[in-house]
């Protein structure tokens, strides 16, 4: 039997080493493997269950669908020239996606591929002798759950099935709910409580947990033109809520930016995030994805730079001018960070280069930084980095300013290079060998934040209980004291906390399905108009339809696709 699993390896083409919380891929060959203990083989079964996290949440997949489909963020075709993709990017702003979208294609494949890679080491872990077998067993089984949440989430369905060989049954609705709740229930008594956000824990199963009995009403009826809570769900939110509150196992961060930073790992404030580490060798592209091809935030390489790929809408921006009127929002630390005093003092113009640091946040307005001429970043007559203003040098066009504007539209003055407020969310990684295609900021997916504000919304949503959803908003704001905190608010609704959600976790793969949640999805922003409730679920990829066709009534394609 041990036979069989290292010749298992040696297909999967993985091993888990250096420690229980570290995937890092090696090829295996025959020989190699017959020389692993029984603790490497459990290892390398669980490995690949992970392994697809990072494609998955790859800026042009979960990304783009959870937040370009939104007010949140938009992507025009820049210049006329780039981010084309033959409208793809317009189409998911504007709620006219197809199932032919690649994007919805690659995202689809990798859940399934995960899903896939679960279902066999939940067959394959049973014959394992070590005794780290049973938690990675729990491990696999809920990631399947994960897995199937998302599919749940973005196309309305689950498969399931417990053999590679077999057919998946589909379940939609009440069933997949149901079902995805009895898996998380089941591995949580087998989970571990402290091997880092990087795996399955009991706190990220109680995080998931909540997070589906807050939208179970959307997922039992997503096309519902009133969504209808039931208190006995929200009562579970809360309880999961306080099992990872009380368990003081995690802590808000108290500067809101060292969440996203490239040494994020050990942030307590993480409870289930995608392991990205260096040594890993992840593709966190979130950090420049943003930013203009002429910014360039690492001194150490010259040729990483950002793509003018989204920004944030007007809309979105002006939530923020609205709450804070008529001070500016960066009366919120969560806002904005300035790390380069050239900002506030224009004679700031030369930087060490173990000093320099990108701002974060949301970026406006005439942007500072590295001089690149000729392939190469001036320096002072003193050997630091000149910092100045920066023109759109990379794109030809050095009259034009890389001063980033509100309007950011699909017209010809809205799509230009310049146009949109930025985002500099997630650190570049100062290790990487690219500086830029390869990240080591985990990326978040359940953190304590969000599940302050699960537990506000349920206790609002079930019995209006103002006070307490307003010290779970407070908290989190109170909490982030390495600059001056936001002030606290002094009313609370449901429309206040979604608006706080948008503070809080903008960028983070949200938004989509908070807007679901609160009625928001059928608005019009921007450059959207379309108010059809099927376009809260997308389309089945084409391929996957084609794929299955041998199967009459087997896979059908969701409704007004």
């Amino acid at each position: 039997m041990k036979k069989k699993i290292y010749v298992l390896l040696a297909l999967m083409g993985v091993l888990f080493i250096e420690s229980c919380t570290n995937l890092e891929e090696v090829v295996l060959d025959e020989s190699f493997t017959s020389n692993l203990s029984d603790k490497q083989a459990a290892d390398g079964i669980i490995a690949p269950v992970y392994a697809r996290l990072p494609d998955i949440f790859l800026h042009t997949n979960y990304f783009a669908i959870q937040e370009i489909s939104t007010d949140e963020a938009i992507l025009p075709y820049r210049g006329g020239t780039d981010w084309g993709d033959n409208g793809i990017y317009l189409a998911l702003h504007a709620h006219t996606q197809t199932s032919t979208d690649p994007n919805l294609r690659s995202t689809w494949n990798f859940i399934l591929q995960g899903m896939s890679r679960a279902i066999t080491a939940i067959n394959t872990l049973p014959t394992s002798k070590d005794p780290i077998a049973k938690t990675y067993l729990a491990e696999a089984r809920g990631m399947r759950a994960y897995y199937s949440m998302l599919t749940l989430d973005l196309f309305g369905l689950v498969f399931v099935k417990d053999d590679i060989g077999e057919n998946s049954t589909i379940l939609r609705g009440d069933k997949a709910v149901e079902y995805i709740k009895s898996e998380l229930l089941a591995v949580e008594p087998n989970l571990e409580t402290s091997v880092g956000p990087g795996r399955l824990t009991k706190g990220a199963v109680w995080g998931l947990l909540a997070r589906l009995y807050l939208n179970a009403a959307v997922y039992r009826d997503p096309y519902a033109a009133t969504i209808t809570f039931k208190n006995e769900d929200l009562d579970k939110v809360i309880e999961y809520s306080d099992k990872i509150i009380s368990s003081g196992q995690y802590q808000l961060s108290n500067d809101y930016f060292s969440i996203f930073n490239s040494d994020n790992h050990t942030n307590k404030e993480l409870i289930f995030a995608v392991d990205q580490r260096a040594e890993l060798n992840g593709h966190n592209r979130l950090a420049y994805f943003s930013l203009s091809g002429d910014q360039f935030p690492l001194p150490a390489y010259p040729n990483a730079n950002g793509t003018d790929g989204p920004a944030i809408t007007s809309d979105y921006y002006r939530t923020w001018v609205n709450a804070y009127a008529p001070q500016d929002p960066t009366a919120d630390p969560r806002f904005y960070k300035q790390n380069l005093s050239i900002y506030s003092n224009p004679a700031d113009s030369c930087v060490a280069a173990e000093n320099f640091n990108i701002n974060r946040g949301i970026l406006r307005g005439q942007q500072y930084g590295l001089i690149r001429k000729n392939g190469v970043f001036l320096k002072c007559a003193d050997g630091k980095m000149k910092v100045g203003k920066l023109a759109y040098d990379t794109r030809n066009k050095p009259t034009l300013a890389v001063n980033f504007t509100e309007q950011i539209d699909f017209t010809v003055a809205g799509s230009n290079y310049n146009t949109g407020y930025r985002v500099e969310k997630y650190e570049f990684s100062k290790k990487s060998v690219s500086g830029r295609n390869f990240g080591e900021a985990d990326i978040s997916i359940v953190r304590l934040a969000d599940v302050y504000l699960m537990r506000a919304e349920a206790k609002l949503r079930k019995s209006n209980d103002v006070a307490s959803a307003l010290s779970d908003v407070n908290m989190i704001r109170a909490a982030r004291t390495s600059s001056k905190p936001a002030p606290a608010l002094s009313a609370m609704s449901l429309d206040i906390l979604y608006r706080e959600r948008g503070f809080e976790l903008y960028w983070e793969m949200h938004r989509r399905t908070d807007m679901i949640r609160f009625g928001k999805f059928e608005d019009k922003w921007t450059e959207k108009t379309n108010t059809d409730r099927n376009k809260r679920i997308f389309p089945i990829p084409q391929t996957a339809i084609d794929g299955a066709s041998n199967i009459p009534g087997y896979l059908t394609q969701n409704p007004s696709y």
